[in-house]
């Protein structure tokens, strides 16, 4: 049967390793596919990487303007790795106008214009697939939109950006502090120059995005994300954690609630017997709750070439599958029919609820404690347990750490705000939300 052609945008390591485990796979890939998939032209700003890695013999045709792949009437998809949001906005909405399918493994750009990019490929009836955007070559997206499909999702709980685990994992077996370990990663190649998507929680709250809107039918919605990053936590409340038998991971958590869809990544306390809360180094995990099947739970390699080479081509497998059928009966982009999304609101963070932990340094003197507790209780914040430290030899101020049962989060910032007012509490008090994940 006829090849398939296929044109890359991009060839940095993602390109290049989707070039190697094709032609190393090549047969293997065809017998699935039905049909061969060829890479017949490349556009890059970096034309030597290119003859270095091809052969001449491969017959790779490299060009200079990326519209030319865009718009060329032998391609018939278009696979954008070239990462950021322009030009690969333009580029991607430019090969829809063609009738070109795409393959893309941009978070960020899904996360912000997926809906846009969705509506365009639906109405030219051209496919856009995207299962390395997302956990890198764990096959998440496939699951959710496929193989749960007959589960009502209830949460999904996810450690989906390698650096700031490995940062996180470092800081616990070491007990080094963040700038000494964010050092380390930037050295081995796991953070970058200027890390702060991956340590703020930005490029999380990207997959995260597209997820949630995957797992309950509704738009992408970024902007409805909140997202707290693990730059400012302290080795101490990492060690108290372990001692309280819990691990901290930087988690991405969507769940449906009473009153909308929590959208939130940030530091959790997870009970270190929990399967996610061992999960180590740059790996991922995507935890997953349905009616149906309960808990399932997705472990890999979150980034890296032929990982995320592993997930664009079995995207070409399926656009290859499905190139000849009617766009009707291909599975939606976003698992629900584009005209049956739910227009279910995103709650702000100060209505979530859940579990928290809380540090405060104070003075070791009679009535602290019943203080603090009194402000907790007039809140609706009940302690499930509480640690109060003791202090060493000389000193007269000691830590207190506080774990409280399910609180709404405005209540909670309340009353930290009341608690750092008490003249016998000093500076701010640390507080770290938990999830049971039970």
């Amino acid at each position: 049967m006829k090849a398939l052609n296929v044109g890359l945008l991009g060839f940095g390591t993602v390109g290049k390793g989707t070039w190697d485990v094709l032609r190393r796979n090549e047969e293997e890939i065809t017998r699935r596919a039905g049909r061969p998939i060829r890479v017949t032209c490349v556009s890059t700003r970096t034309p030597d990487r290119v003859r270095k890695a091809v052969p001449e013999s491969a017959q790779l045709a490299v060009v200079d303007d990326p519209h030319g792949i865009t718009r060329r009437d032998d391609v018939a998809i278009v696979c954008e790795l070239m990462g950021g949001i322009e030009p690969a906005r333009t580029l991607i909405l430019d090969a829809i106008r063609h009738g070109k399918h795409v393959v893309t493994a941009n978070k960020a750009l899904l996360a912000q214009y997926g809906n846009e990019i969705f509506a365009a490929a639906s109405e030219k009836g051209v496919m856009v697939a995207f299962e390395a955007a997302v956990a890198g070559g764990i096959p998440i997206i496939k699951a959710l939109r496929e193989g749960l499909t007959a589960n009502r999702i209830e949460w999904i709980a996810g450690i989906v950006n390698g650096t700031s685990n490995f940062i996180l994992s470092e800081m616990r077996s070491r007990g080094a502090s963040f700038a000494e370990v964010l050092k380390e990663a930037q050295r081995l190649g796991y953070a970058e120059a200027d890390p702060t998507f991956d340590v703020e929680g930005i490029d999380a709250a990207h997959k995260l995005s597209i997820m949630s809107a995957i797992a309950f039918g509704v738009p992408m919605q970024f902007d409805k994300a909140y997202a707290e990053g693990i730059s400012k936590l302290a080795r101490e409340d990492i060690i108290y954690a372990e001692e309280l038998g819990y691990r901290i991971k930087l988690l991405a958590i969507t769940r449906r609630a009473k009153k909308g869809i929590e959208l939130r990544v940030h530091p959790t306390l997870i009970p270190s017997k929990r399967l996610i809360a061992n999960v180590e180094g740059a790996m991922n995990a995507v935890l997953v709750m349905g009616d149906a099947v309960g808990p399932t739970l997705y472990y890999g390699a979150g980034a890296g070439a032929e990982p995320t080479a592993s997930a664009v081509i079995a995207d070409l497998v399926d656009v290859t599958r499905m190139h000849t059928a009617d766009p009707e009966n291909r599975v939606p982009h976003l698992a629900f029919q584009p005209d049956k999304l739910s227009d279910l609101p995103f709650l702000p963070m100060g209505e979530v609820e859940t579990c928290y932990y809380m540090r405060m340094r104070v003075d070791d003197r009679p009535g602290v404690l019943a203080d603090i507790t009194r402000i907790l209780a007039d809140r609706d914040i009940s302690i499930d347990a509480m640690i109060q430290k003791e202090p060493p030899e000389g000193e007269k101020q000691t830590d207190i750490i506080l774990l409280t049962h399910r609180s709404v989060e405005r209540q909670v910032v309340d009353a930290i705000a009341r608690i750092e007012d008490l003249r016998t509490v000093r500076g701010k008090v640390v507080r770290i939300r938990m999830e049971p994940l039970s």
